[in-house]
């Protein structure tokens, strides 16, 4: 669930939500869901504003859909 958030974004399909379910609730889904988002949004926020770490990686992925930069 978290790849689908973080990397392409995607529906899941029915095998990964059935086996998501056998282990998590429902608010347990949405929490992981709602957590995930806003560690990512922060991250994106962080890294326009030059506030991350001179050591860590940084991978660059152009959102999907968007123009990327000349």
């Amino acid at each position: 669930m978290t790849d689908a958030i973080i990397g392409v974004p995607r529906a899941l399909d029915a095998s990964t939500q059935a086996e998501i379910k056998k282990h998590l609730s429902e608010a347990e889904i949405a929490e992981l869901a709602l957590g995930v988002g806003c560690f990512l949004g922060m991250s994106k926020v962080l890294i326009n504003l030059g506030m991350e770490p001179e050591s860590m990686p940084v991978t660059m992925l152009p959102t999907p859909g968007s123009i990327p930069p000349s």
